[in-house]
C-alpha cells in the first residue's frame, strides 16, 4: 500500500485529503506544520507528501529546503496544495523540489489526476 502524508495546519483539510486519499488506497498520516513533517519524515519517508504552503513553524516552502537536506534516503514526491494560484508561486514550487500543484480547494479527481502525475496512483 503506498504512504502519504498530508501536511496542512488546518485539519478539516487534512480530514479531507485523508478521506480522499483512502479511498485511493492510501496509507495515510498526518503533520499539522512543517516541522512536524519533517519528524515524521525522519521516522518513515511516505511515497507522496500533499504539503500546504502557509503554515505556523515552518512553511510548506521551508520544509521543501529542509527536506532536501536532510539523509533520508529516497525523497518521496511532494504535491504542493495551496490557494496560492500565482504563477509565480507554483514556478518556486517546482523550482524548490515540489513535484507537482493542486489547487485548495480540490475533489477526488484533481488530486488522483496529480499523484498519477507524479507516478504514485
Amino acid at each position: 500500500m503506498k504512504t502519504c502524508l498530508v501536511v496542512d495546519d488546518s485539519k478539516v483539510i487534512r480530514k479531507v485529503a485523508r478521506h480522499i486519499l483512502e479511498t485511493l488506497n492510501f496509507q495515510v498520516s498526518e503533520a499539522g506544520d512543517g516541522r512536524e513533517a519533517l519528524d515524521s519524515c525522519r521516522a518513515a519517508v511516505p511515497d507522496v507528501i500533499l504539503l500546504d504552503w502557509n503554515m505556523p513553524v515552518m512553511s510548506g516552502m521551508e520544509f521543501l529546503r529542509a527536506l532536501k537536506e536532510t539523509d533520508i534516503g529516497h525523497k518521496p514526491k511532494v504535491v504542493f496544495c495551496t490557494t496560492e494560484n500565482d504563477m509565480a508561486y507554483i514556478r518556486a514550487a517546482i523550482e524548490a523540489g515540489a513535484d507537482e500543484y493542486v489547487m485548495k480547494p480540490f475533489d477526488r479527481e484533481t488530486l488522483e489526476s496529480k499523484l498519477q502525475m507524479v507516478g504514485v496512483a
